[in-house]
């Protein structure tokens, strides 16, 4: 069974930084998508970036692009989201999955991920 597991989430201040890690288990394929995801309060999930296991492209939303970078490490099964430049429209429970379809233009429907992680808590303060 698929298992995600998101670490690294905190409080900061504007400006700050922090780095999202999502560790996996149980992917047996080898073409597939990890995207990061985020949701405020009373508001819909929201696709922040994603990355393909295959060649490694990635896809930025643009209200992150510039400050947010997505990276993996295949040796961990660990993916990365370093976020820098914090804002307070940051804020949010960030959420890693995985599209078993492989990479194409579906990858940036929440609707197509089969596993989901727990989510972490980034909260970013003015």
């Amino acid at each position: 069974e698929v298992q995600l597991v998101e670490s690294g989430g905190g409080l900061v201040h504007t400006g700050g930084s922090l780095r999202l890690s999502c560790a996996a288990s149980g992917i047996i394929f080898n073409d597939y998508a990890i995207g990061w995801f985020r949701q405020a309060p009373g508001k819909e999930r929201e696709g922040v970036s994603y990355i393909s296991s295959r060649d490694g492209s990635t896809i930025y939303a643009d209200s992150v692009k510039g400050r947010f970078t997505i990276s993996s490490d295949k040796s961990k099964n660990t993916w990365y989201l370093q976020m820098n430049n914090l804002e307070p429209e940051d804020t949010a429970v960030y959420y890693c999955a995985v599209n078993l379809r492989g990479w194409g233009p579906w990858v940036q429907s929440a609707y197509g991920y089969d596993y989901w992680g727990q989510g972490t808590q980034v909260t970013v303060s003015s």
